[in-house]
């Protein structure tokens, strides 16, 4: 392969990398909004389109392992390839939480906790997971910290967050003891739903700092936030 066709490979890379990003935060979206609308017929569409992000994934990994095994790349080449390997790994498991969000939505018949802003919460792992594949686009690896802090702050959130919900049971389960009135089985069904939705939020944080420390190692052989 000639170095032009090389560089082309490279770039053509990069390319797949950033549209399928742009793909599942688009499924993160939705799955969101299907979670804070309760519409079934979004969070079915988030479920069923999950396959296309899988061939993606297959398509890049495939494409990843020719360029080592052909060209043997080194140095930046080389972490360049590793990197996006890595983060397409972190992007379909962020399309896997998706649909976790997504099937959440369609096991949930009420909303028991209107104090629990998880839309809130979502939409900021969605700007981590977007300002984090905008630093591998530009090889810009300085938000990278930045990014990090902010899945401090998240953590946080959704720590208070599920400490509602349980505080809520408590309240709940005192309440029954005196009068006898709650379908037990229906009310730790919500909690277990809403702690698994703020769970899987969060990981989405987590998945982002993966993505911004891949980069961070990218551009700068740096393995500060690799963890």
């Amino acid at each position: 392969m000639a170095r032009t066709e090389y560089q082309q490979e490279l770039t053509e890379l990069r390319e797949l990398v950033l549209e399928m990003s742009d793909l599942v935060c688009h499924r993160l979206k939705q799955a969101l909004e299907a979670l804070e609308t309760k519409d079934d017929g979004l969070a079915e569409a988030v479920i069923t389109g999950d396959h296309e992000i899988n061939e993606r994934y297959l398509e890049i990994e495939q494409q990843c392992v020719d360029l080592l095994a052909l060209q043997q790349p080194v140095a930046g080449d080389l972490r360049f390839i590793a990197a996006s390997f890595k983060i397409i790994t972190d992007l379909e498991r962020i399309a896997d939480l998706a649909v976790n969000l997504a099937e959440y939505t369609q096991r949930a018949e009420r909303d028991r906790y209107g104090d629990v802003d998880v839309g809130y919460i979502g939409e900021r792992t969605v700007e981590m997971v977007e300002m984090a594949m905008a630093g591998y686009e530009a090889d810009d690896a300085a938000t990278a910290h930045d990014i990090a802090a902010t899945d401090d702050e998240i953590d946080t959130l959704c720590a208070n967050a599920s400490e509602v919900v349980v505080r809520s049971l408590i309240d709940v389960e005192t309440a029954a003891a005196e009068t006898e009135r709650v379908d037990e089985d229906a009310l730790l069904e919500d909690v277990w739903r809403m702690l698994l939705t703020i769970r899987d939020v969060e990981r989405v944080g987590d998945h982002a700092v993966n993505i911004a420390a891949r980069t961070l190692y990218m551009v700068e052989n740096d393995d500060d936030l690799i963890y």
